[in-house]
């Protein structure tokens, strides 16, 4: 019986990192979404963050170098990054436990609201006079939300569209901005005892093979399908997943 639970929940593992790497390939991001997303169906979603650290983190670096202004972007984007960890780390040690508790509500609500967000083609403009104080505010925001759900898009993503760059730029710093959540929420999971563990480190440098299999399948097909249609597909199953999940934990 044991060994029968062992090898579904590592398909799926398997499927999800598989699928959540196609999304990215295709459109760019979503790899930690769905992997959170689906993962918290059958596990808490601080196990599923841990299990999403070393995929996260070596498909952001890809995208993260994938462009030539990473200085630029740094420089720009520094006290958005800098608030993102300090978010992360401040919510993880502050946060009562009855709302951990509640984490899995959580994460549907954050991935209902960004699933809302995409299929309205949200994109705010941000006057580059408020980036010095609206930048540290989005990513306290970003940081919190990161230590409760694993899903670090929130409201970093819509932000940073915002910021009005050309696509190679907001790719890059989309890359930024996962890497640094990833070594946030790695770093605050460790002072945890969440990834100390060898089958959580093991099971999260194996969840890289599909990950990146999925990720090269995903930009294969990126010049062979409509990436709009696609992305709506995405948010639709997103919304969908995010609804189970607020409902599941609300009850």
């Amino acid at each position: 019986m044991e060994s029968a639970f062992l090898n579904a929940q590592t398909a799926l593992i398997g499927f999800t990192f598989l699928l959540a790497g196609l999304v990215k390939g295709v459109v760019g991001l979503g790899l930690p979404t769905v992997a959170v997303g689906l993962l918290g169906l059958a596990m808490p979603p601080a196990q599923a963050a841990a299990l999403l650290v070393a995929p996260s983190m070596v498909t952001n670096v890809v995208q993260l170098y994938s462009g030539p202004r990473l200085g630029q972007l740094a420089r720009r984007l520094w006290p958005m990054l800098a608030a993102i960890c300090a978010g992360t780390w401040l919510a993880a040690a502050l946060l009562p436990a009855s709302l951990m508790a509640h984490a899995t509500a959580w994460l549907g609500m954050a991935l209902v609201l960004y699933a809302v967000l995409g299929l309205a083609a949200y994109h705010p403009k941000v006057p580059a006079a408020t980036e010095a104080w609206l930048g540290p505010l989005i990513g306290v925001v970003t940081g919190a939300i990161t230590a409760v759900t694993g899903v670090f898009v929130i409201p970093a993503v819509p932000y940073l569209q915002g910021l009005e760059l050309d696509r190679e730029t907001l790719v890059q710093a989309l890359g930024l901005s996962f890497t640094v959540s990833t070594v946030a929420l790695a770093i605050s999971l460790a002072l945890n005892g969440a990834l100390l563990h060898t089958p959580v480190l093991g099971a999260s440098l194996l969840a890289l093979v599909p990950a990146l299999g999925g990720m090269y399948i995903g930009q294969w097909l990126r010049h062979r399908i409509s990436a709009a249609r696609f992305r709506r597909l995405f948010f639709c199953g997103l919304l969908l997943l995010g609804a189970e999940l607020a409902l599941r934990g609300a009850f």
